[in-house]
């Protein structure tokens, strides 16, 4: 399937940031990433999930939740990466980004949050509910998006490693929390970054199978 991609500076309210934009002809959805602490839109993980959503014909964006300068200061202080108030703004201020941009603004939007990210993108779905279609979560901190976890409507898929035991007893707290409709599934034999053998392909066949379902590919 082929796709254009473009580079863009992104508005968030409180930033500027820098964005990849990669859009198949026919896309009906787009799935914007948040990266886990301590990564950006090169996360190796990430960007493997992103060309397997785009084969599969949704467009994806991966994108920068701190600005250079603010790196700088989260590679010396490990402090940026954890604010979860912060990087939900980020996020929610690129879904108002993606749902105005002449490139995307026809497009449904679902998120995919990984490690902290999923708690900026369940923030953001609580926030945005009229924008947000759906969530996607792998290895997520739910429990780090706070009171907003009571407030998330907008179909969530919850991710996690058979073996991040911490993680997954996390995950089945928040499914017990969030009103709306919320599968956990397990993913054998994986860990928290899910590097065994399969693990991250397993990861992306669910995705990609919950997005189609909520219309993110026509």
């Amino acid at each position: 399937m082929t796709h254009t991609s473009q580079s863009f500076r992104i508005e968030t309210g409180d930033a500027i940031l820098e964005g990849d934009l990669t859009r198949p002809a026919q896309a009906a959805g787009i799935v914007v990433f948040a990266h886990g602490s301590g990564s950006s839109r090169f996360s190796v993980r990430n960007r493997q999930v992103a060309a397997y959503l785009a084969d599969q014909g949704m467009a994806t964006l991966l994108f920068d939740l701190l600005t250079p300068e603010e790196n700088v200061v989260d590679e010396r202080t490990r402090r940026l990466r954890f604010d979860i108030p912060l990087i939900s703004r980020r996020l929610t201020g690129a879904v108002d980004w993606v749902a105005e941009a002449p490139e995307t603004r026809e497009l449904r939007i679902g998120l995919f949050g990984a490690s902290t990210g999923a708690a900026a993108a369940l923030v953001a779905a609580a926030e945005r509910p009229d924008r947000v279609v759906t969530v996607v979560s792998r290895g997520g901190r739910p429990d780090l998006a706070g009171e907003a976890l009571d407030r998330v409507h907008v179909s969530t898929l919850l991710l996690v490693g058979e073996r991040d035991y911490q993680v997954l007893e996390l995950n089945e707290q928040a499914r017990e929390r969030i009103p709306g409709d919320c599968e956990l599934i397990v993913v054998p034999g994986a860990t928290h970054l899910f590097e065994e053998s399969g693990t991250l392909e397993e990861v992306q066949a669910h995705a990609a199978r919950w997005f189609r379902r909520h219309g993110l590919v026509g």
